[in-house]
């Protein structure tokens, strides 16, 4: 569900830069110093690099000839809280647009506003606590996780549509795109859903004190977490490594949508902006569309960019916990 440029103005871009910037700083400003500590920094590195690494796997929906791969957003959240995963997963965001050329520059905004501050700030507080207020097991924790990760990519996808209507973009009219945008990305929010569920019962299991220090925002203390994070970086080098290699050709659900609603998935950015952020993404990606640059799709460059970009995620989520813990450390002194 990653924008390109040509979907949305400048005006809605950089408003929606303004807009993520502020719920990142937001987000930054309320984690809490007793979340800061090394363990939650090591998964917080840990989980964004397997989330890159999931995103690049593209699962068929059948008999509809799209395509899907799970967001994160709601994942993250139920592992880490709120504040810190909407950290994760604009580090996501950021290292797949900037080195990938994954989402347009001038969409990043957008795509961090639908893919991480919708299921992290407004699903993951209102409805998957909500669904563990009374008790937390594998049965609620199921339910909590495909509710709010189904819930979360609707209103993803909405947003996706109402960014595009905003910006006057006429090739999608909107009841024909919203039409196409919910169901397929229905589809899709079962499949994240199931995905999302047996990874946190998968934790839940391991450390039942990792998903309870995120719903009450209080610190890991004693316990290990060692078999956690051993398992994200094996599942990591699996997603990123091996299983990416086996991703659905098909369209995803926004392409799908796209070509259904305007005859293309390829619509073309005029102006200057649209330019200027070209160029910038066309200097930054060393691996554009996850392949060796200036060379024929392969599996070597496919698996190098699943395990690169893995890297890179977990060292920029690790980074940015590590400097708002010394920030918030040097104002305390």
């Amino acid at each position: 569900m990653h924008m390109a440029d040509a979907l949305i103005s400048p005006v809605m871009g950089l408003g929606a830069w303004v807009a993520s910037a502020a719920a990142i700083s937001v987000a930054a400003s309320r984690i809490k110093d007793e979340r800061l500590g090394d363990k939650t920094v090591a998964l917080m590195g840990v989980s964004g690099a397997f989330v890159f690494a999931a995103q690049m796997i593209n699962f068929t929906i059948p008999a509809t000839g799209s395509s899907g791969h799970i967001g994160g957003g709601i994942l993250l959240a139920g592992l880490l809280g709120p504040y810190p995963a909407l950290l994760c997963i604009a580090a996501v965001l950021v290292i797949q647009c900037l080195f990938f050329a994954d989402g347009g520059l001038l969409a990043l905004g957008c795509n961090i506003l639908n893919m991480g501050v919708i299921p992290c700030l407004a699903v993951y507080p209102l409805l998957f606590k909500g669904c563990l207020r009374r008790s937390v097991s594998a049965k609620t924790i199921s339910l909590a996780a495909f509710l709010s990760t189904v819930v979360g990519l609707q209103l993803g996808a909405f947003g996706v549509v109402l960014e595009t209507r905003a910006s006057g973009i006429t090739a999608l009219p909107f009841s024909t795109f919203v039409a196409l945008m919910q169901p397929i990305h229905l589809a899709i929010g079962v499949v994240e859903g199931i995905v999302t569920a047996a990874v946190l019962n998968f934790v839940y299991k391991a450390r039942p004190e990792i998903l309870e220090t995120a719903l009450h925002s209080t610190r890991l203390e004693t316990v290990s977490i060692r078999k956690v994070v051993v398992g994200f970086i094996l599942g990591t080098l699996v997603v990123g490594g091996l299983l990416s290699l086996f991703a659905s050709s098909y369209p995803d659900g926004l392409e799908w949508a796209l070509e259904r609603a305007a005859g293309t998935a390829e619509l073309e950015g005029e102006g200057a902006v649209f330019q200027a952020a070209q160029s910038i993404q066309e200097t930054t990606a060393f691996m554009p569309d996850y392949a060796f640059a200036d060379a024929e799709e392969s599996a070597a460059g496919t698996a190098a960019a699943g395990l690169v970009g893995s890297v890179l995620t977990c060292l920029l989520a690790g980074l940015s916990a590590f400097v708002i813990y010394r920030l918030k450390k040097a104002r305390r002194t």
